[in-house]
C-alpha cells in the first residue's frame, strides 16, 4: 500500500508514524509535511494540500493507493471528490458532506431537521440583526462564524460591547451563528465509517482555552486526553441513541455518507448530552492522544473504511491512558513569531512518550518553528495521572525561546479517574 498524507499538522504527524508502523505500507508520502514526518516517509513540501491538480499528480507519479486528508480546508474544497473520480481511495468526505463542519449554518439546520439534541441556536447576517439579537438575551452568549475558522471562531461572553465587536469583525466577512450558552463539561467522540457502518472509537476530551482552569481566549486545542474518565456506559449509549445514530440515518437520508471519520463534539449538561459541532476529520489535538490507543493495523483499518468493509473489521484498542500537552509559540492564539530555533528533543521509549511535530521544518540540522502550535507532547500509562506525569516530563524536554503551554492538562479529570 502506497499511502499519501495531507497536512503538516501534529495531526498528520500522529497518522504518519501510525501509518510507518502498517506492514502493509511500501511508500508513506506527506504533503506538505513538517520536520517530524520527514523522518517516517518523504515529505512533498512543494504540494499544496487544497490544490486538487497537484494531489492528483503527485498520485500517478507515486502511484498512490490510499489518500488520507488530515486538515479541514482540502475537505471543504473538494479535493476528496476530485480524486475519487480518478478512481482514488480518499479517507476524508467529499465538499457537500464536509459542509456538516464547513459551515455553522448548515450544520445546526441538519440537527435540527433530525432532531438531535442542540443548542438553540439563530442565524445573523447582519449587525441590525446582530444588535437585536444582543439586546434581547442576557447572561453568556456563544457567537459563531458559520465558516471554517482554525478552531478560533468562537466567542462565548456576557460582555455585549465585546460580543459585538467580535460580531461585527466576523460579519465583514462571513455569516455568524448565535447560540445558547450551555453549561457542563465536553467530551469528543469519533467514529469511523465507510459510506454503510461505523464504528465508535474511546472518547476524548480536549483542553480549548489558552490559560489554565479553561480561562483566556480559545485556541486550535491546548491539549487531550482519551479515554475520558467518568464517562460510563449509560451516558455513551445515551449519546448513541439521540445523537450518533440519528446523525448516521440522517447522512444517509440525505446523502451526505463518505468514507472517513466523523467527530461528534458534546457538551454534557445536567439535561443530558447537547451536540456543540460536527468535524468531518481527526481533531487536533484529539488524534495526537487517539491514534497511539489504536492497536490495529493502521494500514488494515483505513482501507476497511475505504472499501466499505468496516463491520466485520476487528479494531483492538489499548486498555491504557494517553494525555497531550501542546507547546506553543509566544503569542499564540494571537500573532507570534516563526523560524525560531528548538533545542535537539530525546527520543522517548514509544511505551512511555511521544513527541509530535506541527508545521516545523528543518535547515540543516536545526529543527525550526512554523506555527502557533509547534509540538504535542503525550504521555501514556496505565492511570491518567500516570499518563499527565509522562507528558509533562517529555515538555520539559521541547526547549525553543518563547516555547508554553497549559499546566494542567488533564487535571478536573482527575478526581473521576479515582473515584
Amino acid at each position: 500500500m502506497r499511502v499519501l498524507v495531507l497536512g503538516s499538522g501534529a495531526r498528520e504527524h500522529a497518522v504518519t508514524w501510525k501509518f510507518s508502523k502498517s506492514h502493509r505500507i511500501s511508500g508513506l508520502y506527506i504533503a506538505p509535511g513538517n520536520a517530524g514526518t520527514d523522518e517516517l516517509g518523504e515529505n512533498l513540501p512543494e504540494v499544496d494540500p487544497e490544490n486538487a491538480i497537484q494531489v492528483e499528480e503527485v498520485c500517478r507519479d507515486k502511484n498512490i493507493n490510499l489518500v488520507f486528508i488530515g486538515p479541514e480546508a482540502p475537505l471543504a474544497a473538494g479535493v476528496a471528490d476530485v480524486l475519487r473520480k480518478k478512481g482514488i481511495a480518499v479517507f476524508g468526505p467529499g465538499a457537500k458532506a464536509a459542509e456538516l463542519e464547513a459551515s455553522k449554518v448548515f450544520s445546526k439546520n441538519f440537527m435540527l431537521r433530525h432532531a438531535i439534541p442542540t443548542a438553540a441556536a439563530e442565524t445573523v447576517k447582519s449587525l441590525a440583526e446582530l444588535e437585536n439579537h444582543l439586546e434581547h438575551l442576557k447572561g453568556r452568549v456563544v457567537l459563531k462564524q458559520n465558516g471554517l475558522a482554525a478552531g478560533k471562531g468562537v466567542f462565548e461572553s456576557s460582555d455585549r460591547e465585546a460580543l459585538y465587536s467580535f460580531g461585527k469583525k466576523v460579519l465583514e466577512k462571513d455569516s455568524l451563528l448565535a447560540e445558547e450558552f450551555l453549561q457542563g463539561y465536553e467530551i469528543s467522540i469519533f467514529c469511523l465509517t465507510d459510506g454503510k457502518d461505523y464504528v465508535v472509537l474511546p472518547t476524548c476530551a480536549d483542553f480549548k482555552k489558552a490559560g489554565s482552569g479553561d480561562s483566556g481566549p480559545n485556541t486550535g486545542g491546548m491539549g487531550a486526553i482519551c479515554p475520558v474518565p467518568g464517562v460510563g456506559s449509560s451516558l455513551l449509549e445515551t449519546v448513541h441513541k439521540k445523537i450518533i445514530a440519528p446523525t448516521f440515518r440522517g447522512m444517509q437520508e440525505e446523502n451526505l455518507m463518505y468514507s472517513g471519520v466523523l467527530y461528534f463534539g458534546l457538551m454534557v449538561t445536567d439535561q443530558g448530552p447537547r451536540l456543540l459541532e460536527y468535524n468531518v476529520r481527526f481533531g487536533d489535538p484529539e488524534t495526537q492522544v487517539l491514534i497511539p490507543l489504536l492497536e490495529s493495523d493502521f494500514g488494515n483499518l483505513t482501507e476497511a473504511a475505504c472499501i466499505g468493509r468496516l463491520k466485520d473489521f476487528p479494531l483492538q484498542v489499548s486498555s491504557n491512558y494517553a494525555l497531550g500537552v501542546v507547546v506553543a509559540s509566544q503569542g499564540y492564539p494571537e500573532a507570534y513569531a516563526k523560524d525560531i530555533p528548538v533545542k535537539p528533543i530525546p527520543i522517548f521509549p514509544e511505551q512511555d512518550a511521544l513527541v509530535f511535530h506541527a508545521s516545523t521544518h528543518r535547515k540543516g540540522e536545526t529543527v525550526l518553528t512554523g506555527g502557533g502550535r509547534c509540538f504535542t507532547a503525550v504521555g501514556l500509562g496505565p492511570t491518567l495521572l500516570n499518563a499527565n506525569v509522562r507528558a509533562y516530563e517529555a515538555v520539559s524536554r521541547i526547549s525553543f525561546q518563547g516555547a508554553w503551554f497549559r499546566d494542567d492538562i488533564g487535571k478536573k479529570f482527575f478526581f473521576d479517574e479515582e473515584g
